[in-house]
């Protein structure tokens, strides 16, 4: 019986031993992140009637200026070259082709 205890003993060792070794490694984690590198525009509103003009890039209505304030919020959109119109009901207050690369960032004054 003492020969069985002492093999019980040396199982036991060696498991405690692969526990206590495999629950201190801890895998190495790598962090990587993905930045946005879409081209945004925002405006700067002279007005309360700026503020609720509406903006429209290629004739797409992408709701009011207040949306996109500088400083505050921006719409991305993608590179190359758009039409960008903001109205107030049937008056034009900013009539612009426009082309945006990656990374830019633009702000127009809306008055």
């Amino acid at each position: 019986m003492t020969e069985r205890l002492r093999r019980w003993s040396v199982v036991l060792a060696c498991v405690m031993g692969t526990v206590n070794v495999t629950g201190c490694v801890r895998m190495p984690t790598e962090r990587q992140g993905v930045s946005d590198l879409h081209p945004q525009i925002s405006f700067k509103a002279a007005s309360d009637q700026a503020h609720g003009a509406r903006v429209l890039i290629d004739g797409l209505d992408m709701g009011p200026v207040e949306r996109y304030l500088d400083g505050e919020a921006a719409l991305r959109v993608l590179p190359g070259a758009h039409m960008l119109r903001v109205t107030a009901g049937e008056r034009n207050l900013l009539e612009e082709r426009i082309y945006v690369g990656d990374g830019v960032n633009r702000t127009f004054e809306i008055r």
